[in-house]
């Protein structure tokens, strides 16, 4: 019995380090083509945000609830970055003290000023 435990506890280490390799190595039959190795692992999606989705965020046209879903920006700062439109670039966010530097560095990345 305690032979068969061991020799079970070694199957599942060896098995356990082949299932940790990148990929599989396999030898293809004689005369035919190595077949493709499979693609790696994509990363988890993001929470979809308009910067995930890959577009920006025009800070003078997005809407109050848009808005509301970057980082730092809650009611207020929704409401007083609607009030401050038109603005010139995204920056006079914080030029105009509507929101702090921390919170702009958060979403510089997410947002854009569009001109009309």
């Amino acid at each position: 019995m305690r032979k068969s435990l061991w020799a079970g506890i070694a199957a599942i280490a060896l098995f356990g380090t082949a299932a940790l390799a990148q990929s599989p190595q396999t030898t293809p039959a004689p005369g035919k083509p190595a077949a493709a190795t499979a693609a790696p692992a994509k990363p988890a999606a993001a929470p979809t945000t308009p910067a995930a989705a890959g577009a920006l965020l025009d800070i003078n046209s997005a809407s109050k609830d848009d808005l509301g879903k970057l980082k730092g920006i809650g009611e207020a700062r929704s409401e007083a970055i609607i009030k401050g439109r038109p603005y010139k670039g995204k920056d006079d966010l914080v030029r105009r003290k509507i929101i702090p530097q921390n919170v702009y560095d958060d979403i510089k990345d997410r947002i854009i000023a569009k001109q009309s």
